[in-house]
């Protein structure tokens, strides 16, 4: 396995539409405003999170079960900038859509000047041939709330091409997060 360069990122968002929309370069300023970077990097592609959230509460006191989920347990908060409360969590959605090649295996990790506040960002890896809007989960692990801003850079995937194409990817095995629109909660 090999890890996949600017160049490999930039020629398969442009000919396979792997990335959309996509970012050629690093963008650092908006409207004269600095952000936080997003784009292409070196061995990566720094990804954004649009302005639709789903944070964590309590206020309904359920148990947190991977295999029954309960919806009530989030607010829905769209805007540019959300506040997670201290020691708790939100869950929001990319900007960009993917569309993996059946070859390559994806890692994604929180940007470091996110994690530098005391905010981990937690995404699975996507699978080969998996395709949607990325789910992230941005825990805010300080006593104090923390900010995360929509449309601008949140976390780094890394692109890993196999020496050979795998024998059942995501796709094939019909996986129940396959081709997801919006914050997408847990399914059993």
């Amino acid at each position: 396995m090999t890890i996949k360069s600017d160049r490999w990122i930039r020629r398969m968002a442009e000919e396979h539409g792997m990335i959309e929309p996509f970012e050629p370069g690093q963008v650092r300023y908006v409207d004269n405003k600095k952000v936080i970077s997003y784009g292409t990097s070196s061995y990566g592609y720094d990804i954004r999170c649009a302005d639709e959230f789903k944070v964590f509460t309590n206020i309904n006191s359920t148990i947190v079960d991977p295999k029954d989920f309960d919806p009530a347990s989030f607010v829905d908060v769209k805007s540019d900038v959300c506040i997670i409360p201290p020691n708790s969590f939100a869950l929001a959605r990319t900007v960009e859509y993917f569309r993996i090649p059946r070859n390559v295996l994806t890692v994604c990790l929180g940007k470091s000047t996110y994690a530098r506040c005391g905010i981990i960002v937690n995404v699975t890896p996507f699978e080969p041939e998996w395709e949607g809007y990325v789910t992230l989960e941005f825990s805010n692990t300080t006593p104090l709330p923390a900010k995360i801003y929509a449309g601008e850079g949140c976390a780094q995937v890394l692109f890993f091409e196999s020496d050979e194409p795998c024998e059942v990817s995501y796709a094939d095995r019909g996986g129940k997060y396959q081709k997801q629109h919006g914050v997408t909660l847990p399914r059993a």
